[in-house]
């Protein structure tokens, strides 16, 4: 537990910046293996992705004792659906609500040091949900591995968005509403699947 207090001091910010953090839960390990599941050179950015990842998760985690708060499969845009079901009042049009602007400002920060803060803001709402909210860390840190890579960026932007929609026709599925019904709101054109069928590697509804 003190070592989980150690990395919440992390939350928000970028590797390195707190001394207090230097070397603390193998984080450098964890980043190579990032690095060489990616098959790059590009260290820096791996830790930087490993290090906001589990910092975050660490401040996802606190009060949680009794409830993993990392789970496999879940997504940063499916949670924040999620979130605006259980916050937002009966009716409220889910596009309307400020829980998904926050997600839009993740998907619009132009510098590492923008996305750490807002995703920690998004994390901390998160972690007060009515209903506990777990996300997949691991696949949080793959996503902003790449997205320090420019030509990469663009595509994790896609991913976030399409989590956010798909999470929608998930729920709708589960509600035996068939997708695409009138009066639903559909995914963006534009977010569409990738050539291999997929959205970011994920099936609809995953």
């Amino acid at each position: 537990m003190a070592e989980l207090a150690r990395l919440r001091r992390g939350a928000g910010k970028r590797a390195h910046q707190v001394k207090d953090l230097w070397g603390v839960g193998a984080l450098e390990d964890l980043a190579a293996l990032l690095e060489e599941g990616h098959g790059s050179d590009r260290l820096e950015d791996a830790e930087e992705a490993v290090f906001l990842a589990s910092t975050l998760w660490a401040l996802h985690q606190q009060s949680r004792r009794d409830q993993g708060m990392y789970a496999k499969g879940r997504s940063l845009g499916g949670a924040v659906r999620s979130l605006i079901r259980q916050k937002d009042s009966p009716g409220t049009d889910d596009e309307e609500s400020p829980l998904r602007k926050r997600l839009v400002r993740v998907g619009t920060a132009e510098s590492l040091d923008s996305v750490a803060v807002r995703l920690r803001e998004i994390v901390l709402l998160l972690r007060t949900a009515p209903e506990p909210l777990p996300l997949d860390y691991a696949r949080l840190a793959g996503q902003l591995y790449r997205w320090q890579h420019r030509p990469e960026r663009a595509g994790v932007q896609r991913e976030w968005g399409r989590e956010f929609h798909l999470a929608a026709i998930a729920s709708r599925g589960r509600s035996g509403k068939a997708p695409g019904a009138e009066g639903d709101d559909a995914i963006d054109p534009e977010l569409g699947a990738d050539e291999d069928g997929t959205y970011g590697g994920y099936a609809a509804g995953e």
